[in-house]
């Protein structure tokens, strides 16, 4: 007698909806901080170039911890590593909120908080966002991640208008309510500790099974040492995440694509972001941009889980890259600031469903006992030319004005969607139900 499987009910998850809880309040903090740097920076030194020098050293600091952050993942249980980047939090958003308080906020503090804010994020966010392989199965996962995306897009309608709301009073209100976010992340990841991780939510969870030693990792995997007593090696545990990363063609070649996506696409906006403050707009008009943006990802991202499990994640890929592309030609023609925000609301309908089908791919795809190494190694790649998206940005500003900054922001995404479409591993991956299918063939047996 054959027995089918009711279909998983994410919202009846309580475990994922307690991680969601503990997730996106870390994130509004995130967002938060993210918008009230680079304008408190312009204020306070009234230079594009030093501005893009603190966000570039930030970046370089998470990109640096994040390789620390998926060992970490990997060695120590995750929801703990939760926990702990949540109370550290509070501690470096009460410090900068002491400092707005006393106007202590120079170049150099702002540099120093904003490193530490984001080392932070590099050692402890790889934790939370690998945990979730714990708690929603593989079938769910496309949908957890277009979930996912709609409250990324929720952070982003209420982080710009609430930011600029809350820096108009005063750099430390903002340093407050960050504050806040942190504690409800730190309690909620408490609670998610004292229960037993399940994939289906159930009050009767299990204890989580794999809980990897250092450094022995899969025996099934390429580049790895399989010895039981091996001595923990952080150098060789992080190569092991390089390694199967490389070593899987549906995976490694799209990092490049995704790369230089990232730079052009953030250039363009920071761009935008630096030359409107200099253009003098209030902070709250520029985080109302900010909200128009969010509006459309969360319009995007209600349309996402209808598209991932009918549309295969490399053609959503392919189309989503398009479609930022041509925005941002758009809009280095475009000045004020409602023309600015239907350009890049467009720019953005499709990241959600891109983001949720490239994500949740790589999640079903990854072995949980690599997941965090191999998140760590997947988001330094990714991410690795950001670090360079707020110099072009200040840079480009001083030496060769707003308009020709953002055609050459444009010619980085259009270099990326010309690589997409010619790759034939991104082009062939499937819809959602054939993720697991599709990622055992590239398995080594």
């Amino acid at each position: 007698m054959t027995t089918v499987t009711a279909p998983h009910r994410l919202w009846r998850n309580t475990r994922y909806l307690t991680w969601l809880v503990s997730d996106t309040s870390k994130g509004l903090a995130a967002a938060l901080f993210g918008f009230a740097i680079p304008l408190l920076a312009l204020i306070i030194t009234n230079d594009p170039a030093q501005a893009g020098i603190i966000g570039a050293a930030a970046m370089i600091a998470r990109l640096l911890t994040t390789l620390a952050g998926g060992i970490l993942a990997d060695r120590h249980p995750r929801i703990g590593l939760m926990l702990w980047g949540s109370l550290i939090g509070i501690v470096l958003a009460g410090a900068f909120t002491a400092l707005a308080l006393s106007g202590s906020l120079t170049f150099t503090t702002l540099l120093v908080i904003d490193v530490l804010l984001a080392a932070r994020s590099g050692l402890f966010d790889v934790a939370g966002e690998s945990a979730i392989k714990e708690i929603v199965p593989d079938d769910s996962m496309g949908r957890a991640q277009a979930a996912n995306q709609g409250r990324d897009a929720a952070l982003q309608l209420a982080g710009g208008p609430l930011g600029g709301l809350l820096l108009g009073v005063g750099g430390w209100l903002v340093g407050v309510v960050m504050t806040l976010c942190h504690l409800v992340a730190a309690l909620t990841a408490w609670m998610l500790g004292r229960g037993r991780s399940s994939k289906n939510g159930d009050d009767a969870d299990e204890p989580r099974r794999v809980r990897p030693r250092p450094a022995t990792g899969a025996p099934d995997d390429p580049g790895f040492d399989t010895t039981p007593a091996a001595k923990p090696n952080a150098w060789r545990e992080m190569r092991e995440g390089f390694t199967w990363l490389f070593s899987r063609p549906d995976l490694g070649g799209v990092l490049l694509i995704i790369t230089i996506i990232n730079l052009g696409f953030n250039a363009a906006i920071t761009t935008m972001i630096y030359a409107l403050q200099q253009d003098g707009y209030p902070e709250l008009l520029i985080g109302t941009i900010s909200a128009g943006i969010g509006i459309a990802m969360l319009a995007g991202a209600i349309v996402a889980p209808l598209l991932v499990p009918r549309i295969g994640a490399g053609v959503l890929t392919i189309a989503g890259l398009t479609v930022a592309s041509i925005a941002v030609i758009v809009l280095s023609t475009v000045t004020t600031p409602w023309a600015i925000i239907a350009v890049l609301g467009t720019a953005v309908l499709l990241l959600p469903s891109l983001n949720a089908s490239m994500m949740g791919y790589f999640m079903v795809a990854t072995p949980t006992q690599l997941l965090g190494r191999a998140n760590s190694a997947a988001g330094v790649l990714g991410m690795g030319a950001m670090p360079i998206a707020p110099l072009i940005a200040g840079f480009g500003l001083t030496m060769l004005g707003r308009q020709w900054t953002i055609l050459v922001c444009a010619a980085l995404c259009l270099i990326a969607v010309a690589l997409a479409v010619g790759n034939r591993a991104l082009r062939a991956l499937p819809v959602e139900s054939k993720w697991a299918e599709h990622a055992q063939q590239f398995e080594v047996r």
